[in-house]
C-alpha cells in the first residue's frame, strides 16, 4: 500500500485523484477545505500550505501537488500582485511542500512527484497572461528538479486543458458556453476530474517508471492540431 500525500484534494482534480486513490492506498491531504469523504485510508490536515506550518509525515511514497487558478484578465487590468498571488499558488507552495518533505519523500518506494502546468504554457491565449507565466514556472521546475532528483525521486507534469470543476464554473457556467468549449478542441470533448486523475494515477506508477522531467498533455488536440 503506498502512502501519498495530495495537497488540494478537497474539490476538483485534486478530489478526483483522492477517491481514486484511497481504495488501494494510504492517503494523506492537506488542504483548507475538508474533502467529503470519510476513509479509514485517509488522513486530512486543515490548513493553508502558503502560511501554515507543514505536518510531520513519516512516509510517503507519492506527492501530488494539485492547488492552481484561473485569472484571466488582460493584461492591462492584470496587477503586480495578481502576478504575485498565481505564481505563490502554483510554484512557491509546490517549492515549499517539496522542501519539506524531500527528506522523506527519498526514503520513499519508488517515489514520485506530479505537478500541474496548463495548456496555457504552450498556447498563446488572450488574457492568460499571468496564470501562463506561473504554470511555465512549473515547467520549468519539473525539468530541472528531475534532472537534480535522479535517479531516486521522479518529477513529471500534467498539463490539462480546461477541466469541469468548480475553478472553472464561470467559464462553463451554461451549455452553449460548453457547446463552445467542446467546438473549440479538435477532438470534441474538454476534460473531466477523473481523466486527469487517472494520468495522475499512471504517473505515480510503476508503469511509468522509465518518466521524469516530463510535461504530459492532456488537451483533446488543442495545442496539437489546427483543424
Amino acid at each position: 500500500m503506498k502512502k501519498i500525500l495530495i495537497i488540494g484534494g478537497s474539490r476538483g482534480i485534486g478530489h478526483a485523484i483522492l477517491l481514486q486513490q484511497l481504495e488501494d492506498h494510504f492517503v494523506y491531504n492537506i488542504s483548507r477545505s475538508s474533502p467529503e469523504v470519510f476513509h479509514p485510508n485517509l488522513v486530512h490536515f486543515p490548513l493553508d500550505v502558503m502560511n501554515d506550518t507543514l505536518p510531520d509525515i513519516q512516509s510517503i511514497d507519492a506527492l501530488i501537488y494539485c492547488p492552481g487558478s484561473i485569472n484571466l484578465k488582460p493584461i492591462s487590468a492584470l496587477s503586480t500582485d495578481d502576478f504575485r498571488r498565481d505564481f505563490e499558488i502554483n510554484v512557491i507552495g509546490a517549492v515549499r511542500v517539496i522542501q519539506h518533505y524531500l527528506p522523506v519523500l527519498k526514503k520513499g518506494e519508488n517515489p514520485s512527484i506530479v505537478l500541474f502546468s496548463s495548456v496555457a504554457a504552450k498556447l498563446g491565449m488572450p488574457f492568460h497572461a499571468s496564470i501562463a507565466a506561473a504554470k511555465s514556472a512549473v515547467e520549468g521546475l519539473v525539468k530541472s528538479l528531475g534532472a537534480e532528483l535522479a535517479p531516486v525521486i521522479r518529477v513529471n507534469a500534467i498539463a490539462p486543458t480546461i477541466t469541469e470543476t468548480s475553478l472553472s464554473a464561470s467559464i462553463l457556467r451554461n451549455d452553449r458556453m460548453k457547446e463552445n468549449m467542446t467546438e473549440r478542441h479538435p477532438l470534441k470533448n474538454y476534460l473531466k476530474p477523473r481523466e486527469v486523475a487517472q494520468m495522475a494515477n499512471f504517473l505515480i506508477s510503476i508503469e511509468s517508471a522509465s518518466m521524469s522531467g516530463q510535461v504530459f498533455q492532456m488537451d483533446y488536440g488543442l495545442v496539437s492540431f489546427k483543424l
